[in-house]
């Protein structure tokens, strides 16, 4: 009887049909025929039974995952900022540094990570989660301890090299990983919560730093030295629980019921906006590589990387042309991280809620280029503390905001996949700027620095971040006016197989 009513079903949605007076769409019949395919554990229950069911389910989907994707990304950006703080113990002058030798240890972790992130979400894809994740944290934790042990400026290069290797596949795997799990409307909170662990890697940062530093001279090792193997050793740890704490995809994932495994592929066919999502035709990567957006988001995306990166790295070296030195400098750097974690979350909460993605991009970016103004116009040091708070808190929601925005807009799972990795891949490889910019013999005010930051900001995270929501609430009205429809209904059904976000029933987050 049911393969019966699952036939008659099937017929029904190859055909127009009509319901509660109105046509279907096709991206309704694809889903219907989607969600036919799945039995529904939730079948006879009402809306209220079902809506609880669905809270209690997000509950415990975000219980499992966004806690340890949170602490594996506070990691990883611990360890690749932590020189900073290294520079702060005395690094440069037991390695024999000079001039730009700081700079360029910098800049090869972010051509490494550039080069080798476009890759990964297609290992990850091969290797499944668990093990892909397991691997590259393990990895770049062995590499972080050695750090400790380098002699030379050669030494950092190496390490810092391999440690981009390492890291390079982590956030765009993280934020194709949660695309799989939530639907578009939840996935910016997520993601808020998630980066928001950057923030807290330099305010937890400077503590941790503060602290080992004064581990000075035991073993023989200088206190720089300490900061990278403690760190580097607790980044192992945690790397080999991952085998436990991470899931592959939500048919499989353990801590969830059967009768849950369904409803999550459930909810996400019924929140997709067509059938391409679940398609993993080779034809996407070069639909990817053809969408005007992928490149609009891939230069928002810089936009925020370069400051956020400039900000991170250079924070204790900013606080020392303030006149703060060791224990305090380190500790400095506490706040002003803590309240961007905040304002992170908070961002991220109001997206998913109005959809205003582009919106609060401007919105927020004003406030951090507030604060860099304040950091480049004045030599007053409770002014530019004062800037590095708003610098900060204006800096990094945009990157969570920025990708999820990404997401919301490219439909097909492996096209999705491909421009995460493309914005992550140029945004990183744009941190090479990052690393070039603050010099020493500009401080305080280190105008080269503060000017290519606010340049960045406003040029290409708030002037593409404007045209980006223009241009897409354009689109969205051509399709709301049906004048896509001809184009549409001229193309074969192969060319509407793989259309994706191109159809005209796809609706743009603005």
């Amino acid at each position: 009887m049911q393969s019966d009513a699952k036939q008659k079903l099937d017929l029904e949605l190859q055909s127009p049909s009509v319901m509660n007076g109105e046509t279907t769409t096709d991206i309704e019949r694809e889903r219907a025929q989607a969600l036919a395919a799945l039995p529904d554990p939730d079948a006879g229950k009402s809306e209220e039974e079902k809506a609880d069911i669905d809270r209690k389910l997000v509950r415990r989907i975000d219980f499992w995952l966004i806690p340890w994707l949170s602490v594996l990304y506070l990691l990883s950006f611990l360890d690749r900022t932590n020189i900073g703080n290294a520079r702060l113990a005395g690094m440069e002058l037991d390695l024999n540094m000079s001039g730009g030798d700081y700079n360029s240890a910098l800049t090869i972790f972010f051509v490494s990570y550039a080069v080798f992130e476009p890759a990964t979400n297609m290992l990850l894809k091969q290797l499944k989660p668990r093990f892909f994740f397991m691997s590259i944290i393990i990895t770049w934790g062995v590499i972080v301890t050695l750090t400790g042990l380098v002699k030379n400026h050669s030494g950092i290069l190496a390490a810092r090299w391999f440690l981009g290797m390492a890291e390079a596949g982590l956030l765009p795997g993280v934020s194709y990983y949660l695309s799989c799990w939530y639907k578009s409307t939840e996935i910016g909170f997520r993601m808020a919560i998630f980066f928001s662990s950057a923030a807290l890697a330099g305010s937890f940062g400077g503590l941790l730093a503060a602290a080992i530093a004064k581990m000075d001279g035991v073993g023989g090792q200088p206190g720089w030295a300490w900061i990278f193997m403690i760190e580097g050793l607790v980044t192992i740890a945690v790397g080999c629980l991952c085998w436990w704490m991470v899931f592959d995809w939500p048919d499989t994932a353990k801590f969830l019921t059967p009768d849950d495994r369904i409803r999550v592929q459930r909810r996400i066919l019924a929140n997709k906006q067509g059938k391409t999502a679940d398609d993993f035709d080779k034809r996407y990567i070069w639909a990817a590589l053809r969408d005007w957006k992928t490149y609009g988001y891939m230069l928002i995306n810089a936009g925020a990387l370069v400051p956020i990166y400039a900000f991170s790295l250079f924070l204790p070296t900013i606080l020392r042309g303030m006149g703060h030195q060791g224990t305090k400098a380190q500790l400095l750097s506490v706040p002003p991280y803590a309240g961007a974690a905040l304002c992170t979350i908070a961002v991220g909460y109001i997206a998913d809620r109005t959809r205003q993605r582009g919106l609060l991009n401007m919105g927020t970016v004003v406030v951090g280029m507030t604060g860099f103004v304040m950091l480049i116009s004045s030599q007053d040091p409770q002014v530019q503390y004062a800037g590095t708070f708003l610098g900060a808190a204006g800096l990094y929601p945009v990157l969570p905001n920025t990708m999820s925005w990404a997401i919301n807009n490219t439909e097909g799972s492996l096209k999705r996949a491909i421009v995460v990795a493309m914005l992550a891949g140029f945004g990183n490889l744009n941190g090479i700027v990052s690393c070039n910019i603050y010099l020493l013999r500009e401080s305080p005010r280190f105008w080269t620095g503060h000017g290519v930051v606010l340049g960045y900001q406003f040029f290409l995270l708030f002037g593409v971040s404007a045209l980006m929501h223009f241009a897409l609430k354009a689109s969205n009205a051509h399709r709301r006016a049906g004048k896509l429809d001809t184009k549409w209904n001229n193309m074969t059904e192969e060319e509407k197989w793989i259309a994706g976000d191109k159809r005209p029933d796809f609706v743009y987050t603005v």
